[in-house]
């Protein structure tokens, strides 16, 4: 048994079960990756995958099991790897990132900014999506780290942690009738149309609960996936906004007012996942630490 029969099965899965595709990927020949993979069963004595005739059709129960543990296998060979690259290149490298919007807009700038006036030989990539999005990009290597404050949590494949608590704020027109409330209760939001986040974003389901235990339905006539979005479609009166505090900013949004909202809902909690067993170098814990100061290797290691 050798790491190119281990990535040879593993890229013939990945491939769909096409060899042509896996031999190509892996910049060699069919024929000498359909050899190593016989080559490996036979040493195990188990038939990895389902065959009808030359074609693969299937993976056979043990050889989930293997293929498995080749992931895990191999996983380890690139941590392996990336130890003896960091003592070679202690502050070079690459740190890709998974957010949303609102994070990479308003939480993430200041400490992008410090990052990379200690780290200049670092890479940096910003990669933006969906909670959904944000978790799959973190789970499957593709980011080192991902920033969400919902979904994120649901995946098992990450290690959570939490970094700050925050709460949301209304926005309307300067001199909108709602911005002399005082004080603001969820009866006044409601009687106005809403301008929010989109239901998988930005603590929307905290939102949600507030009205329908108040057993108030309010009028939501748009929601987008930013907050940019909502200050655009609240300064053309669609209705009064509902986001996060930390999006508003009095003088790139002077055009409105706000009235801070954070007795009404439960405050939203942002988390950092990473991948679990994933070999961090000294920046990524760096980074970690800007962005969440309690969150010190020792904290990381032990969520890891």
């Amino acid at each position: 048994m050798n790491f190119q029969q281990l990535r040879y099965i593993r890229e013939v899965e990945r491939c769909g079960l096409n060899i042509s595709s896996a031999a190509e990927a892996l910049h060699t020949a069919q024929p000498g990756v359909s050899h190593q993979i016989r080559q490996l069963e036979e040493e195990l004595n188990v038939q990895i995958f389902e065959r009808n005739g030359k074609r693969l059709v299937g993976v056979t129960q043990p050889g989930r099991a293997v293929l498995a543990m080749a992931e895990r296998v191999l996983r380890e060979l690139e941590h392996i790897k990336q130890v003896g690259f960091e003592f070679t290149h202690e502050a070079s490298g690459s740190l890709s990132i998974a957010t949303t919007h609102t994070q990479a807009c308003y939480a993430l700038p200041p400490v992008i900014k410090r990052f990379t006036e200690l780290y200049p030989n670092v890479r940096l990539h910003l990669h933006q999506g969906s909670p959904t999005q944000i978790a799959q990009l973190a789970a499957s290597g593709v980011a080192d780290i991902a920033i969400a404050t919902e979904g994120i949590d649901l995946d098992e494949d990450l290690a959570m942690m939490p970094c700050y608590q925050w709460n949301r704020s209304v926005i309307a027109p300067l001199g909108h009738p709602v911005l002399e409330c005082d004080p603001l209760t969820l009866e006044a939001i409601a009687s106005h149309p809403i301008v929010t986040y989109d239901f998988a974003y930005a603590g929307r389901s905290k939102i949600n609960r507030a009205f329908e235990d108040a057993g108030l339905r309010p009028n939501m006539v748009l929601t987008a996936l930013d907050a940019d979005v909502i200050k655009t479609y609240v300064k053309l009166g669609l209705g009064i906004g509902l986001l996060a505090t930390m999006a508003y900013d009095p003088e790139r949004d002077a055009a409105l007012g706000m009235i801070d909202a954070a007795h009404l809902f439960e405050a939203s909690t942002t988390r950092i996942g990473i991948r679990r067993g994933s070999y961090l170098r000294g920046f990524h814990y760096a980074f970690i630490e800007m962005f969440a100061p309690h969150l010190d290797r020792k904290a990381v290691d032990a969520a890891m």
